[in-house]
């Protein structure tokens, strides 16, 4: 039996429109893949193929990526659309309720890069941590 979707849910759409530029990996970020992510943004999505062969693997990782993230107070379509349009002025940051970090990336361009690199790893985790504190 398949689960309802619920709000906040990984959206497939998005998916997709990440994975036009998936042979830098940003779809298999978003799906909380960091690994393949970055061997697929080293690689050019192994060498296209394995970006051609995620075509028709988006709709099992964004299912996947649902049930292993469950949204609750934070939507992580947002804050990934937030991240990746403007993450170099840390509206990702402001959004998840991160104030000094998000005034951080505002003044030094998403912390010279290396932030915006550090929270294509780690946002997923970091909005289910958010998530899962008490209200």
């Amino acid at each position: 039996m398949q689960r309802q979707p619920a709000l906040g849910d990984r959206s497939t759409l998005l998916a997709y429109l990440f994975w036009i530029f998936g042979f830098i990996g940003l779809h298999r970020f978003y799906l909380g893949r960091p690994i393949s992510g970055a061997i697929w943004a080293l690689t050019m999505g192994l060498l296209l193929v394995g970006w051609l062969v995620d075509l028709f693997l988006i709709p099992a990782m964004v299912e996947d990526a649902s049930e292993r993230y469950p949204a609750k107070t934070t939507d992580y379509n947002l804050a990934w659309v937030l991240l990746v349009l403007l993450g170099i002025f840390g509206a990702h940051r402001f959004y998840q309720g991160k104030i000094l970090s998000g005034f951080l990336y505002l003044f030094t361009v998403g912390v010279f890069g290396l932030g915006i690199i550090y929270d294509l790893f780690t946002l997923n985790e970091q909005i289910a941590q958010a998530n899962n504190t008490p209200e």
